[in-house]
């Protein structure tokens, strides 16, 4: 049997990870600016966390969660999205007696038994932040201002869309899930299975159905953006004033759903046209009462999480240049004495930030000269039987295609002529 991967899990080679890199470096430097905190959390929680939270009519845990129970007996899952766990180590580690705001932000892997695709995995990887505390709409606003600013930074917002709508809260969605259901009602046996049993238990999720025909009935339900509360209504509109004061642009969705049940008023997605069905990058919303449902106190939050996938390739069609691993100086030599001479010089640079590669065995000049040139380094220093006799290094600048003979003792104080 040939091993290989699970299907739908997927390895990170090293010609991909500098755009990882560069991709996470921005998020945390834009999410510190911000006032936000790194926080780690385990992948494995208690399977309560989830079901209490997502909503046991959520596709999420019906259908996609990894669950399985321990030797106690306990159930154990996988975690599929980052928010509840956030709010499980908020509520544990009693963050809300610290301050009155906390700002998290997190990195890590997911797992959800979906149907593998471009930019979908079962094992995946998010970029999340939880604003959690206040509940003026500001705070929504200053979240989705920090996400927009992100992708500025890494160059991505020509292909990208920020939709923003309102889900309202306890006072007016009831009222609007009856309203669902008598427009739904007299078509139920032209919905697909799912929405149908959707109907029944929660009728916004029909909203959210990719099946052609339910789309299409759904085109002309009542929206959600009509039937708002007065305070709904408000907090929505500041949200808008806000983000129209500093220059974000966005469009008015009525269709945003989300897929957890845990979202109340305000939800945004960022959208492109550019990865085919997969077209969401990042989502998320307030949640004002999971913590509370979670064992907390009655707690306002905000947040939202992006896949990291889907912006990495998203990040190769806007930027495919720039992100092959360099070297700054190869170090190529000719004989044993050379080698032994290579080895030290290569430690010092490396001491002083130059990046370094050589090679292990007794390899011709011209050989080790390919190798070089495929790594794409900067210079190449040469040390043969005559450099070390004249105490010199041969230091080739492989852009300029020149050569000058560098003493020994002055390489390493040079070390900065060979750094980019």
């Amino acid at each position: 049997m040939k091993i290989k991967s699970i299907r739908g899990f997927h390895d990170i080679l090293p010609e991909s990870i500098k755009r990882w890199h560069f991709v996470e470096d921005a998020a945390k430097r834009i999410f510190e600016l911000y006032g936000f905190s790194e926080i780690r959390i385990p992948v494995l929680e208690f399977t309560d966390v989830f079901s209490r939270s997502l909503g046991t009519t959520t596709d999420i845990v019906e259908k996609e969660m990894y669950t399985f129970t321990d030797r106690d007996g306990s159930s154990l899952t996988l975690r599929p999205e980052g928010t509840a766990g956030i709010v499980r180590a908020y509520i544990e580690n009693s963050m809300h007696a610290k301050s009155s705001i906390t700002k998290l932000y997190y990195t890590g892997m997911m797992f959800r038994h979906e149907r593998p695709q471009k930019g979908r995995f079962r094992g995946f990887y998010q970029i999340g932040a939880e604003l959690i505390g206040p509940q003026e709409p500001s705070s929504d606003a200053e979240l989705v201002v920090m996400l927009w600013r992100f992708f500025e930074e890494i160059e991505l917002t020509p292909f990208l869309v920020l939709e923003i709508s309102s889900l309202g809260d306890q006072n007016c969605r009831p009222q609007y899930k009856e309203k669902l259901v008598q427009y739904f009602a007299p078509q139920k046996e032209e919905l697909c299975e799912d929405c149908q049993r959707r109907l029944q238990v929660n009728p916004l999720r029909i909203l959210d159905c990719k099946q052609k025909r339910c789309k299409e009935i759904a085109a002309n339900a009542p929206s959600m953006l009509d039937n708002l509360c007065e305070e709904c209504e408000t907090h929505f509109n500041y949200v808008k004033e806000n983000l129209l004061s500093v220059g974000i642009p966005f469009t008015i969705n009525p269709k945003i759903v989300r897929g957890l049940d845990y979202y109340t008023r305000t939800v945004f997605e960022i959208t492109t046209d550019k990865l085919g069905s997969q077209n969401a990058v990042a989502a998320g919303g307030r949640y004002d009462g999971l913590v509370e449902e979670l064992g907390g106190p009655a707690t306002a939050a905000v947040g939202f999480a992006m896949g990291m996938e889907r912006i990495v390739l998203l990040q190769e069609i806007a930027l495919p240049e720039g992100f092959q691993k360099k070297v700054d100086v190869f170090i190529a030599y000719l004989g044993e004495e050379a080698k032994k001479a290579a080895f030290p010089l290569a430690f010092n640079l490396r001491k002083k930030g130059v990046s370094v590669e050589t090679d292990y065995g007794s390899k011709s000049l011209k050989s080790q000269m390919k190798r070089a040139d495929k790594l794409g380094a900067n210079f190449t220093f040469i040390i043969g039987e005559e450099e070390l006799k004249q105490g010199v290094v041969k230091v080739r600048d492989m852009k300029e295609s020149k050569e000058e003979d560098i003493k020994f003792e002055d390489i390493i104080n040079l070390s900065e002529t060979f750094q980019p």
